[in-house]
């Protein structure tokens, strides 16, 4: 290819505040340097052509001018930010694109926002659109919610687009638009390390689940007469009467109270208590807000069995990926452990990897 501009854009794991992103709630992503690369020419007519190296995928085609319900399949996130785009009044031409993937698909690391946040923010760039990041993250959050139909919040097109190598992204996402901050996240200096354990149980954000979370998310804030659930406080949850919707709101409040206390935990280098809590946030997917799944569980429970600080599940849920905070001298017992665990369920085999704080997406060349 010509005239060829190559992006790099990063996968991303949440450190905590699961499920906050859409309930006004603090979040603490982090971009991750497990990656993807867009490849972008232009063209003299109105098509797209797209390739990629993803299983089982071929070259789709369409048109600028595409439609919901006109593409299926990994390509939809691609159609979807391009009819974005030109919903929105951002004409183009056009486009060759080569996608060539190293984060897992379906593993909760958010390579959905990868792609539709990689090609947002190559077509700002080669059309001189003149979008900044969160402009870029609301195209991007309107593609899936509105093209693909999966109602995410904005945590993860925040992430891809904000992230800082050696920083998490603090994200307040009650402010409109949601405002970040970086946070130095330094546990290496004390011989610690972040291990993704991609549980390579099914995962996908558009199968229900997540949009039901949702909704019962906005009843319980809608009862509580609050904007935010996470405005809510704990002492009004008794007033609700479905113990479904008191659990959700549980989940929301103490997450919320978890993420500031990570915060802090982090600042101060107080790993032990870091870990504490990511494992508190986990009991609370699992039970209060029933996101969890077995795999998920006992990836957790392995990785704390076998020395992690602390573990949870990170993104959306219901399969997916979990994380743990390990000594680095453990990592390799701690993935023994899983893996141990999961041949004695005949599950698939796990795969574990550490992970650092990477760049968000970028321009190589």
């Amino acid at each position: 290819m010509t005239d060829v501009r190559r992006w790099d854009v990063p996968g991303r794991v949440n450190l905590i505040g699961e499920h906050l992103d859409y309930n006004g709630g603090p979040v603490l992503p982090m971009a991750i340097d497990r990656s993807l690369t867009i490849k972008v020419r232009n063209r003299d007519d109105d098509t797209i052509n797209l390739w990629s190296d993803l299983p089982g995928s071929s070259k789709v085609a369409f048109g600028t001018g595409v439609q919901p319900g006109e593409v299926d399949g990994w390509a939809v996130y691609a159609a979807g930010i391009v009819w974005s785009f030109m919903s929105a009044g951002h004409q183009f031409g056009g486009a060759d694109l080569v996608v060539e993937s190293r984060i897992p698909s379906g593993s909760g690391l958010s390579s959905s926002a990868a792609l539709t946040c990689g090609i947002a923010s190559a077509l700002n760039q080669m059309h001189d659109f003149g979008l900044d990041r969160t402009d870029l993250a609301l195209l991007a959050q309107r593609a899936e919610h509105d093209f693909v139909g999966a109602p995410v919040g904005l945590m993860d097109q925040l992430a891809v687009l904000y992230g800082e190598a050696g920083h998490a992204v603090l994200i307040d996402t009650a402010q409109s638009p949601p405002t970040t901050d970086t946070v130095p996240v330094t546990w290496e200096a004390d011989a610690l390390t972040l291990l993704v354990i991609n549980t390579r149980a099914h995962h996908s954000l558009a199968d229900g689940e997540y949009a039901a979370r949702r909704e019962e998310c906005e009843r319980a804030a809608a009862e509580l007469g609050v904007e935010w659930l996470s405005e809510a406080t704990l002492d009004a949850t008794i007033g609700l009467t479905d113990e479904t919707l008191k659990a959700r709101t549980r989940h929301v409040l103490t997450e919320t109270a978890r993420v500031r206390a990570a915060v802090n935990a982090i600042n101060r280098g107080a790993w032990t208590q870091l870990g504490t809590i990511l494992t508190a946030s986990h009991a609370s997917l699992r039970d209060d807000f029933e996101v969890s799944c077995p795999e998920l569980d006992v990836a957790v429970e392995a990785a704390l069995d076998a020395g992690a600080l602390g573990a949870r599940m990170t993104g959306g849920g219901f399969g997916g990926s979990a994380i743990a905070l390990v000594p680095l001298d453990r990592v390799a017992i701690v993935r023994e452990r899983v893996e141990a665990r999961y041949a004695a369920q005949r599950w698939k085999p796990p795969e574990a990897f550490v992970v650092r704080a990477a760049d968000g997406a970028h321009l190589v060349d």
